[in-house]
């Protein structure tokens, strides 16, 4: 042996790239996203192929202008595609689509470096993006089926943006939901493309932790520390259950708040994570000004991220810690 070879890591490369991971969550996005056109028709669709078609042009275009190496064959431009049309209306005019994939990929995503350097999901930053600059757009919902009655368009109200109907029965006030636990389920429901059909979501997000692409410890921290707080906060379970399929919390839980890049490496940090998301999420819904909180939620933990790296970071087996500098006693 004439020498000892020193390199950094990693020394050894598994079998799993960029690319297989990106292909497992389209997988695992796919049951929602075909729910979501059967529900809301060929529009929904519409809206699918533009975002990822704008998506993954926008990141082409950007690596070509930018003179770095091409990308776009890594299939995280069509990931955040999907996600980003799963989280618009069925009715969202095609530029601002477009615009969203803008604000996404070259904004939120390459002018910070690429994938694994965004601060933010690309997704998230583009949606609240499309939320403040095109209200109307972001906020116009169609009922599931109007399409298969000839009719242009028939608007209707989400879950979250609902009245709940109240009356009484012997002197005591009831709460009766718009929507039966049953519809929200299964996706039956006015909303965003890909966020109404909770089964599906269900079964992409267990996909996903049963293939070990993402771990289970946000989502469950997400979604239980949401409905814990909602339960204390109502002393309802059927609103607590009402609160958990309602809007885009299943959506963001297991597809948005697990992202690599954006969100804490450490286990404790992805409990710490979702729990903060749960928290800020009942917090918007119930006290904020807007029905719906996930996406916001979501962006204030990513912000959070490196702290919470920080906080929860452990120390190596047989490494020393850092010794604290020491106190200057005297004025220099």
């Amino acid at each position: 042996m004439n020498g000892l070879l020193v390199s950094p890591s990693p020394h050894r490369t598994g079998q799993v790239s960029t690319a297989k991971i990106m292909l497992a969550v389209i997988l695992a996005l796919a049951p929602s996203a075909i729910a979501g056109c059967v529900y809301f028709g060929p529009r929904a669709a519409a809206v699918l192929l533009v975002c990822i078609g704008s998506c993954v042009g926008f990141e082409a275009l950007a690596r070509y202008i930018m003179k770095r190496e091409q990308t776009v064959y890594d299939l995280s431009a069509a990931v955040t595609g999907l996600l980003l049309g799963m989280n618009l209306p069925a009715t969202t005019p095609f530029h601002v689509a477009i615009i969203g994939s803008f604000a996404a990929i070259v904004v939120a995503k390459q002018m910070f470096g690429g994938l694994g350097q965004n601060f933010a999901n690309p997704a998230i930053a583009a949606r609240i993006v499309l939320l403040l600059s095109f209200a109307d757009s972001m906020t116009t919902w169609v009922v599931p089926f109007w399409y298969r009655n000839n009719l242009d368009t028939v608007t209707g109200a989400t879950p979250l943006g609902a009245e709940w109907l109240t009356f009484t029965d012997g002197g005591a006030a009831l709460k009766m939901a718009p929507f039966t636990l049953g519809e929200m389920f299964l996706g039956q429901t006015g909303g965003c493309i890909g966020e109404t059909c909770a089964a599906a979501l269900l079964a992409g997000g267990i996909f996903l932790i049963v293939t070990k692409v993402i771990s289970a410890s946000t989502p469950l921290a997400y979604i239980g520390s949401f409905a814990l707080l909602t339960l204390i906060y109502t002393g309802s379970l059927t609103e607590t259950l009402y609160g958990v399929l309602a809007g885009g919390l299943i959506l963001g839980a297991f597809f948005m708040a697990t992202d690599y890049a954006t969100t804490p490496v450490t286990a404790p940090g992805k409990i710490i994570f979702g729990v903060g998301c749960g928290l800020m999420t009942f917090i918007i819904r119930n006290f904020g000004s807007f029905p719906e909180g996930v996406s916001f939620a979501i962006l204030f933990m990513n912000l959070l991220t490196p702290y919470i790296d920080k906080l929860t970071l452990t120390t190596p087996f047989g490494a020393k810690k850092p010794a604290k500098p020491a106190k200057s006693g005297g004025k220099e």
